[in-house]
């Protein structure tokens, strides 16, 4: 080991491309959508077993909290959506260079910004 390489040990001054910010963001999304879909079974289990299981996730679905839930689930859902069709079209042989690769993963960091903020104006607003 070259002991007179520099060492930088301060992760707050590494500065890494947007490219790896949002595959590591797309990674933890992925874990996220694991754990959602337990979620989201539990939902659907308890409103299809009785009328009263209907009622109980209606009003569940009051609280800010379940609400917060439901977003965040709902978010890394489309995050993770709009990355992988991003790797699909990457795997397709389109956007390979680092110069594209940075462009399109801007555009799909806006557009799943965008989904994102439309999906929590869904639950918090309409």
């Amino acid at each position: 080991m070259d002991k007179k390489r520099p060492m930088n040990l301060d992760l707050g001054t590494i500065k890494l491309p947007i490219t790896s910010y949002v595959s590591i963001l797309h990674r933890v999304s992925g874990v996220a959508n694991f754990f959602a879909v337990a979620i989201f079974l539990w939902i659907l289990d308890t409103s299809l077993a009785s009328e009263q299981g209907f009622a109980e996730i209606n009003t569940l679905f009051d609280n800010f909290f379940a609400q917060m839930i439901i977003w965040a689930c709902l978010s890394a859902l489309a995050y993770h959506m709009v990355m992988g069709t991003r790797h699909l079209v990457m795997d397709a042989g389109y956007g390979e260079t680092f110069e594209s690769g940075r462009l399109t993963a801007t555009i799909a960091a806006v557009v799943a910004a965008v989904l994102i903020g439309l999906i929590g104006g869904w639950i918090f607003i309409w």
